[in-house]
């Protein structure tokens, strides 16, 4: 019989000593002493390398853990108790009920169909309705095409505001953080003009009703009017690579994939740097400006919390509007009346009526909870105003007391604007979507976002241009470049 080797009885020793040590710290209840014939004294008293504090640590918690094991097997026996003596309350009743002997099986049966049928109803009902629902939006943005025409790629910072020129040559103004103000060839993509006079931050561009003059509002707390010469480039054919797409399925993209835009594109246009009057009043940030109907006057509104009405010939202050609580946001002009909306972060949008020059009367008007960012005026008597509270109202100004339309969505609201001719509200939101409504609040479409088009970052404002062909609507945001759509109307409004 072959006797054991050294190294194998060496292994064996220390095997069981390793499983002697493992059960000393073994816990477990009087029945499994029992069976094991290892009583808790025993157990504790078995050699063990650990320090004696570590060994009662465990010990402890090894109770603990078997304590909760035993009550939730308590638990789980009672539980089984009142589901045996439901069972039998229900086989009870069922037989009370059918006036006849039921099963408990026949009974859940029974139950487990009625309740399936009942399940069955509720989720084609839910299908139904949630299947109207999103059929109704694929419709409607099926037949819309929303297609990205141009980027305008030449700032060195975020683009605050984008403006269309009403006057020939028409062309397409951006105002940016980084000092300048562009001009730019809507149809080459080209810039043509640069403006430099402002030594802060260019928040706001506006164009003349009817001269090639711009009027631009600056951090440095004041606003320039000055004058350009364009001559338009020809445009060159260009291979369309972008697609007919407008519905809520686009691949959201990542603010990497932002455009390499170091390079100043701007460098090679004519550039500008002294303006032809420079509106100094204010004593903070002007953060907003436009012209009154007629271009002879003009209109600005600034963080210390007033507005400003300029005549312009002269550059002097005709009217200062005090009243708002705080910052104002925005200020617009009515496109046929000498009327003035202006915006702030006081959660009002006030109405200024200029129409009668002895009687200058305001309207304050409360309707949202947070900053309100912009209000602008439509065709005829209604005002849409957006704010923060990520909710845009429509407002007829015959009857201010609650608006006539309110459109919620899941983002903040920036600088809205308005096709007047057509209606449409563009919507530019914090979450770099921009989002076309009609005037009644029914949403229309949503402008294409992937990873090859589209805005990585906040879209700030918007500006429609009505004298294309087609109808144009450019953007801009915090991602320094601007985008001309082309916006297929008839299809937007035929599924209303």
């Amino acid at each position: 019989m072959p006797t054991e080797s050294g190294s194998c009885s060496t292994a064996r020793q220390a095997k069981q000593k390793r499983k002697s040590h493992s059960l000393s710290i073994r816990r477990t209840n009087s029945s499994e002493q029992e069976r094991t014939g290892l009583p808790r004294e025993m157990l504790e008293g078995q050699d063990s390398k650990l320090p004696p504090s570590v060994r009662n640590t465990l010990l402890e918690l090894f109770g603990q853990i078997e304590r909760e094991f035993e009550n939730l097997y308590i638990e789980n026996l009672e539980l089984r108790r009142e589901n045996d003596t439901l069972n039998e309350r229900l086989a009870a009743e069922g037989q009370a009920i059918d006036g006849a002997e039921l099963s408990k099986g026949q009974l859940k049966t029974k139950a487990s169909h009625s309740t399936s049928q009942l399940s069955q109803k509720l989720k084609t009902t839910y299908k139904a309705s949630t299947s109207k629902i999103v059929s109704s939006f694929k419709t409607t943005t099926s037949r819309a095409v929303c297609q990205l025409v141009k980027e305008y790629i030449g700032h060195r910072d975020g683009i605050w505001d984008v403006s269309v020129a009403r006057t020939q040559p028409v062309v397409l103004g951006t105002a940016s953080a980084d000092h300048t103000a562009l001009l730019w060839s809507i149809e080459t993509g080209r810039c043509l003009v640069k403006y430099a006079g402002h030594v802060g931050s260019v928040n706001s561009i506006k164009f003349h009703p009817s001269e090639q003059l711009a009027l631009t509002a600056s951090g440095d707390q004041t606003t320039h009017i000055w004058r350009y010469a364009v001559q338009l480039p020809t445009p060159q054919p260009v291979t369309d690579t972008s697609q007919q797409i407008c519905g809520d399925d686009e691949i959201e993209c990542s603010d990497k994939d932002e455009p390499d835009v170091d390079g100043d594109v701007s460098s090679d246009c004519p550039t500008i740097r002294v303006p032809l009057t420079s509106l100094k009043s204010h004593q903070g940030v002007v953060i907003a400006a436009d012209w009154l109907v007629g271009g002879k006057q003009a209109v600005t509104a600034s963080w210390d919390r007033t507005a400003n009405l300029y005549d312009v010939e002269t550059s002097e202050l005709v009217h200062c509007l005090t009243g708002h609580d705080q910052e104002l946001t925005h200020c617009c002009t009515h496109p046929t009346q000498r009327l003035v909306v202006t915006s702030s972060r006081d959660t009002t949008f006030r109405l200024w009526d200029f129409r009668d020059p002895s009687i200058h009367s305001v309207n304050v008007f409360q309707g949202h909870t947070d900053t309100v960012t912009s209000a602008v005026f439509t065709v005829g008597d209604n005002v849409v105003s957006g704010s923060d509270d990520r909710t845009v109202k429509v407002w007829d100004l015959k009857n201010m007391r609650s608006p006539i339309a309110t459109i919620r969505t899941d983002s903040a609201i920036n600088r809205i604007n308005v096709c007047v001719g057509q209606k449409i509200i563009a919507l530019p939101h914090d979450n770099r979507q921009v989002r076309l409504f009609d005037m009644s609040g029914v949403r229309l479409a949503r402008l294409p976002r992937s990873s090859r088009q589209g805005h990585r970052r906040m879209v700030c404002c918007s500006a429609w241009s009505e004298d294309h062909p087609v109808c144009n609507l450019f953007t801009c945001g915090f991602d320094r470049q601007a985008i001309g759509w082309n916006i297929n109307i008839p299809a937007l409004l035929q599924e209303k």
